[in-house]
């Protein structure tokens, strides 16, 4: 938690460490259908990872807490020039 995130902080394409590997492989397997879900209700566009915030918590539950990630960017529609 001391170091700033910056792009490209993967050293290969697919990482390694077990956590990462699986956020990669929930992209993999979720990413065009939270894409989908994402345009009906926006349109098309894109959920900017600038003005974005992050939030996780630890959900307890009797069959082994759970970890909830809460992603919040503001939504850019695609526009013509």
């Amino acid at each position: 938690m001391q170091v700033v995130p910056y792009k490209g902080s993967f050293t290969q394409s697919v990482p390694n460490d077990p956590l990462l590997y699986r956020l990669y492989e929930m992209i993999n397997v979720y990413g065009k259908t939270i894409k989908s879900l994402i345009q009906d209700e926006f349109g098309d566009g894109i959920m900017s990872a600038i003005d974005f915030s992050m939030d996780i918590k630890r959900e307890e539950n009797s069959a082994g807490d759970r970890v909830s990630i809460e992603l919040s960017g503001k939504f850019l529609p695609c526009k013509s020039y």
